[in-house]
């Protein structure tokens, strides 16, 4: 997706100019319309993305290439997990800071986007899980495992 996408671009100046228009008693019901279809143009970006890896991935593999990881950790799928968790947190961003900005003002935007870096950071520097248990389900036995 652009930075400069038209079509969303047209969509934010109809939305701006259908609330100069109606007043602000409609900016929940507009904003609400605007992050939906930003949602779906968000969707089909991603989408497109990961199909297009997928079958470049394919192509590697049918000519005798070692699929690569991206760097990813082995336990997920093709190396999709952390992107994925990247992805889905900034989807689901969008519509979470509206909630928090609408009902609670900055502090709550600050909060709820404090959150979503918190998560997006505990991610890309690796974690373990409390009271011994692996990232794959499996118990440590002792600590010298």
């Amino acid at each position: 997706m652009d930075a400069r996408d038209p079509e969303l671009t047209r969509e934010l100046n109809a939305t701006l100019q259908t609330r100069r228009e109606l007043g602000q008693e409609y900016d929940e019901e507009l904003i609400s319309s605007f992050l939906e279809k930003f949602d779906k143009r968000l969707e089909t970006v991603v989408d497109n993305r990961l199909r297009r890896q997928a079958a470049e991935q394919q192509m590697a593999v049918a000519r005798g290439a070692r699929p690569s990881s991206g760097g990813a950790s082995p336990s997920y799928p093709e190396g999709m997990g952390p992107r994925l968790l990247a992805v889905a947190s900034l989807v689901l961003a969008v519509p979470l800071s509206a909630i928090a900005a609408v009902n609670t003002g900055l502090p709550g935007l600050l909060v709820c986007w404090a959150g979503i870096v918190g998560v997006n950071a505990v991610q890309a520097n690796g974690f373990r899980l409390p009271f011994g248990r692996e990232r794959d389900g499996s118990r440590k036995t002792s600590d010298w495992d």
